[in-house]
């Protein structure tokens, strides 16, 4: 299979605002208590979700090889093209031409990008390929 994900690209856009009804006490996953109280309050979903707004943009998934890692074809993944890659994150990369999305591993001598799917095979990349680390993600959006 395949290595390189498609991923589609977008801008963020922070000159909307909606306000979307937010409760702070959390939701439980298990018993409901009907005796607590909650506040409503308006959520920026901008402000939670974009730290960096020059460094980050939104790309879309689409393909499989991350999904042990909990990223599945069609989410939203937030980047952030300021932080620093460091051994674990998951970046969208640059390599050979074409942008794929991958854990990074470093070790002593090589950088490694990991799928998250057995089917795929590792990239190592070596001093022949052209590579970059575009981003990290620092959120992936599911719909369900």
């Amino acid at each position: 299979m395949n290595n390189k994900n498609n991923l589609t690209f977008y801008r963020i856009n922070r000159s909307t605002k909606t306000s979307i009804p937010f409760f702070e006490i959390g939701v439980k996953a298990g018993f409901p208590s009907p005796a607590e109280e909650y506040e409503e309050r308006p959520i920026d979903l901008n402000k939670e979700l974009i730290k960096n707004p020059p460094s980050t943009f939104f790309c879309r998934v689409d393909g499989v090889s991350m999904q042990d890692f909990g990223i599945d074809d069609g989410d939203l993944l937030v980047v952030d093209r300021s932080m620093e890659p460091h051994n674990g994150k998951i970046a969208v990369c640059y390599i050979d031409g074409e942008f794929t999305l991958k854990k990074i591993k470093i070790d002593r001598n090589h950088c490694w990008l990991l799928p998250g799917n057995k089917n795929y095979t590792p990239i190592k990349v070596t001093e022949e390929n052209e590579f970059l680390i575009w981003g990290i993600v620092i959120h992936s959006i599911k719909s369900f």
